[in-house]
């Protein structure tokens, strides 16, 4: 009954819904959309169904509430699971290791996107936010380093300098800044966000998959493995 209940949990804490191509994945664990290693599990299991269906062309991740994600879930750090924990294939939150995905991801953060929840948006090929969304890898502030991709691909994404900034400083930055120094490729009313964020995943769905496979192909040879 115990694992039962364990899987239910599991199974509500990741929603998927697919419909004209596009898979839409949702985090919903409250308050903070926290990721431990079922939930990594889980966002895996979505992301290997898009990569698997060749119905299939895009996924967008998003979240319930105030949080996109607040990160790795330091409740379970309390009941035992390693701050360096073996999150599964594709790595923390099932998508920070997922190198071989072909297939483009849209990031709609709808709200807090905190240390490995940044990270996660960090992963996606494109994001979309909200204009209430805010984003910050405050680890240094607790002695670790963002290191599910965070340290390495902050600085693709902003100039170097703001990148080094948010990471030696942990601050928020909001979403107009973020939509400022092009971290994130357009903003939304809150009320708006996943109409905004299924126009563009449309968009992609127009366009040819092997072609968009090649692009992902290049930039990720070019840009190196995060």
């Amino acid at each position: 009954e115990a694992a039962m209940q364990a899987s239910n949990a599991v199974a509500d804490a990741v929603h998927c819904h697919a419909e004209a191509g596009v898979l839409t994945i949702t985090l919903n664990r409250p308050k903070a959309n926290a990721i431990n290693v079922p939930t990594s599990l889980a966002l895996y299991a979505a992301f290997a169904r898009l990569q698997a269906d060749p119905a299939l062309r895009v996924a967008i991740l998003t979240g319930t509430g105030r949080f996109f994600s607040a990160g790795w879930d330091l409740t379970a750090a309390t009941e035992g699971e390693a701050v360096d924990a073996d999150h599964g294939p594709g790595g923390f939150a099932g998508l920070t290791e997922f190198f071989s995905l072909s297939k483009p991801v849209i990031a709609a953060v709808n709200g807090l996107a905190m240390g490995g929840g940044f990270e996660l948006a960090l992963t996606a090929d494109l994001i979309v936010a909200s204009d209430t969304a805010e984003f910050a890898l405050p680890e240094v502030k607790l002695g670790l380093m963002a290191d599910s991709g965070g340290v390495l691909r902050l600085p693709q994404r902003l100039p170097r300098a703001i990148a080094t900034e948010l990471l030696l400083t942990g601050r928020r930055m909001g979403a107009a800044e973020a939509l400022r120094w092009g971290l994130v490729n357009q903003l939304a009313a809150p009320d708006q966000l996943l109409p905004a964020a299924l126009a563009l995943a449309q968009t992609l769905v127009a366009n040819a998959p092997l072609a968009q496979a090649a692009i992902k192909e290049v930039l990720r040879r070019t840009q190196g493995l995060a």
